[in-house]
């Protein structure tokens, strides 16, 4: 969601030092590689990660057919561990880490809190954040980033799209400034610039692709569950159940055009492969898991 959430300076200032060498690594970018055609499920697990709430009192800034004025609702702010044989990716990274424990914190039209840390959630699962292979990011706004300090030794797979968004080249300005310190914190993070469909573990079982327009380099996830069967999970392509049943599009969207045509690529891929659709700020799909898909 492209909103800023103001937090101190000075607690992002010294985040940022405790937590960025002084040189970023980086590896080449590499193509993205075709997607394995999966014959067999690989041996997935996912973890699903709370990882913040968050209560809109007005969510007329999610349809702009305005049709949604004056109406409230609460979001689940979910992150997802998957367990692959041949290591880990954690998807999105949820609201900051300063909000941990903390009194709910109210700005403009969102209330947010977030009750464990990523770190904490993965102990509870016998996992610490260095066993963690890989971090990828639906997109860039503030509830999806928010905990990146705590996974500095993971590789950051990330679009160019969603990456020039987030440090615009030629030094263009931010779309949203405050989010300039941390936004840092991925920079000292070894990186692999991925195509616009990318098999995570190159056997088709964990697929990153891109559903552009909420931000520049927006991203879906596809999972090949052994008992679930596929799984898609949407980013914020959509927020609500209503959102994906009538096709509303948030006024803050970098490109509303571009989002119209990801619904529609989605939702054939979605048909296609027959999957279950999981919409990570929806508490009628986020409930029913109990903390697992299988």
């Amino acid at each position: 969601m492209r909103f800023t959430l103001l937090l101190t300076a000075a607690t992002s200032a010294l985040l940022l030092a405790a937590c960025a060498p002084e040189t970023p690594a980086a590896v080449e970018p590499v193509a993205a590689e075709p997607v394995a055609e999966v014959t067999e499920a690989a041996a997935l697990t996912v973890n699903v990660l709370d990882c913040g709430k968050i209560a809109i009192s007005d969510l007329d800034a999610f349809s702009s057919a305005g049709d949604y004025a004056g109406q409230a609702d609460e979001f689940t702010n979910t992150c997802y561990l998957i367990n692959h044989p041949n290591g880990r990716l954690l998807w999105d990274l949820g609201l900051p880490t300063q909000l941990v424990g903390q009194p709910p914190f109210t700005q403009q039209i969102f209330t947010v809190s977030v009750e464990k840390s990523i770190t904490d959630q993965l102990a509870a699962l016998s996992v610490v954040p260095s066993e963690i292979t890989y971090v990828s990011l639906s997109h860039s706004h503030f509830d999806h980033v928010g905990q990146v300090d705590q996974v500095q030794g993971s590789v950051w797979l990330v679009n160019q799209k969603e990456y020039d968004a987030m440090f615009p080249p030629d030094g263009a300005p931010l779309a949203d400034p405050t989010l300039a310190p941390t936004y840092a914190l991925f920079q000292p993070m070894e990186r692999q610039i991925i195509g616009a469909e990318h098999d995570v573990f190159g056997d088709g079982s964990v697929v990153i692709f891109e559903t552009s327009g909420h931000t520049p380099g927006h991203a879906s996830l596809q999972l090949m569950m052994p008992e679930a069967g596929p799984v898609l999970l949407t980013g914020d392509l959509y927020h609500r159940t209503e959102s994906r049943a009538l096709g509303r599009v948030p006024r803050f969207n970098y490109n509303e055009a571009d989002t119209v045509a990801a619904f529609a690529a989605f939702e054939a891929r979605a048909t296609n492969v027959g999957a279950k659709v999981i919409i990570q700020h929806e508490p009628a799909d986020v409930t029913p898991l109990g903390g697992v898909i299988r």
